[in-house]
């Protein structure tokens, strides 16, 4: 086990306000347990899903469940399984391995990028095609790129804090966990300023998870699709010191992506850029005005000019409620082994980080928020080659909104009870739907950003 210094005085191993876990009997079987197990999926378990995956953990590390789509899956929850899984090269992340009829293959993956062409993209591919296109990616999406847009994404964070900042209150997910990374993707991406608010809407409809009209998330998938193809279209004619005109100069060995790969990988750049980013500021901002003591120690230490805690506090952050808490599918090309569970060939596979990144046989005192943490090699952004290419502008975009909100806004509070804050439905992240929050109305910053998009 890790060496971890003591768990903080004061923070109590609680993740989040525990809600009640009902218990329903099952039957014996492949991957369970004798005795009820905790119900799975239900508002409850969102509330908090922790004591549930510890009970699995403990019970029945890897086992197959039907998951609300009527999809059978393996959770692996273990923190040594599942990073075997999650770098295991027999389980594929293509879904044409999915051994269930055609009509169960379109219940995984993003609803409606099948339909609309955008398959082609690193979350949905093996080696060598995966290799080819994360290198073609790599070379336009570089350290550099993010590191010079930084200043960008201070001046986004502190214009959002500015709108709400007289107020003396705010929904942190709408007003500003929700745009932070939406404005700040578009702009990396190329997208101009004048359209990007269509691209706020279009994101709006993707993150709801089925709370908002039937077919609305395919049909947003579909209107971004086609306007990623006019967009790509025209920096080919007229190409800028953006992400999609790097993505379109990127060449490897003379050879460069294609139309629909090109539309396909800002697609998930896009998808993947902002909805993690979302659901990290909130779920660390939650995190912290829940355990106070952490949060005054960063806020001493920002005070202080040391960023160190910032640092080692959003990985905290991301290991103990993570914006990801399933990985992406994966799908067993013939039989192998897991956990000590058979898994046949077709089999689908999710990885549940957040049981994982909560395993005391890797964290000591894994349910305590320590911002101090060291050795924390959490699953947060993935393991092995499928490693999270978007990591380094999430953890720029996290570090600046966080610090930020608690120099410009230090009496920042809670203003409803922790329980009765809703979490999204949904399967592979984790989030709050709103974040209501109090503080005492601060004045507008010195950052006036021209030009950003209006709420």
């Amino acid at each position: 086990m890790p060496d971890q210094p003591p768990a903080p005085a004061g923070d109590t191993p609680a993740a989040c306000p525990a809600g009640a876990h009902h218990l329903t009997p099952e039957a014996e079987g492949p991957g369970t347990a004798k005795g009820p197990v905790p119900e799975l999926f239900s508002w409850e378990f969102a509330t908090d899903p922790y004591p549930a995956y510890a009970w699995l953990r403990e019970h029945a590390p890897v086992r197959k469940t039907r998951l609300p789509s009527g999809v059978e899956a393996w959770l692996v929850t273990r923190y040594g399984d599942a990073k075997q899984a999650l770098a295991d090269p027999r389980l594929s992340k293509n879904p044409a391995h999915h051994g269930e009829p055609s009509h169960a293959k379109s219940k995984t993956g993003i609803p409606g990028e099948r339909s609309a062409n955008l398959m082609t993209h690193l979350l949905n591919i093996d080696p060598p095609d995966h290799t080819r296109l994360r290198r073609l990616v790599s070379k336009a999406f570089t350290p550099r790129r993010v590191a010079e847009f930084a200043p960008r994404v201070q001046e986004l964070t502190d214009d959002l804090i500015d709108r709400f900042a007289e107020k003396g209150e705010a929904d942190l997910i709408h007003d500003f966990a929700f745009p932070l990374p939406i404005y700040a993707i578009c702009d990396l991406l190329g997208v101009p300023r004048e359209d990007q608010d269509d691209f706020r809407d279009w994101a709006g409809m993707m993150i709801r998870h089925g709370g908002g009209p039937r077919g609305g998330v395919a049909r947003s998938v579909k209107k971004m699709r086609g306007y990623l193809a006019e967009l790509i279209h025209r920096k080919r004619l007229e190409p800028g010191d953006d992400l999609i005109s790097g993505l379109i100069r990127a060449s490897d060995h003379g050879e460069h992506l294609t139309e629909n790969e090109a539309a396909a990988m800002a697609f998930i750049l896009l998808f993947a850029g902002f909805e993690t980013t979302v659901n990290l500021i909130g779920n660390g901002t939650f995190a912290l005005l829940t355990h106070p003591e952490q949060r005054e120690r960063l806020q001493a230490s920002l005070g202080d000019g040391d960023t160190g805690l910032l640092g080692t506090g959003l990985e905290e952050l991301l290991r103990f409620d993570g914006p990801v808490e399933l990985a992406t599918w994966r799908y067993a090309t013939e039989p192998l082994t897991v956990g000590g569970e058979e898994i046949a060939n077709g089999d689908p596979v999710l990885v549940v980080l957040a049981a994982a990144d909560r395993d005391p046989e890797r964290f000591r005192y894994p349910d305590t928020l320590d911002l101090s943490r060291r050795d924390n090699q959490h699953l947060g952004y993935g393991h092995g080659i499928h490693y999270c290419l978007g990591a380094p502008l999430a953890r720029l975009e996290g570090q600046t909104a966080l610090a930020t909100l608690l120099r410009r806004l230090p009496d920042l509070r809670l203003a409803a009870e922790p329980g009765d804050l809703r979490w999204r439905g949904g399967l592979i992240m984790r989030g709050l739907r709103t974040l209501p929050v109090e503080f005492a109305p601060a004045q507008r910053s010195k950052y006036q950003t021209p030009g950003t998009p209006s709420s």
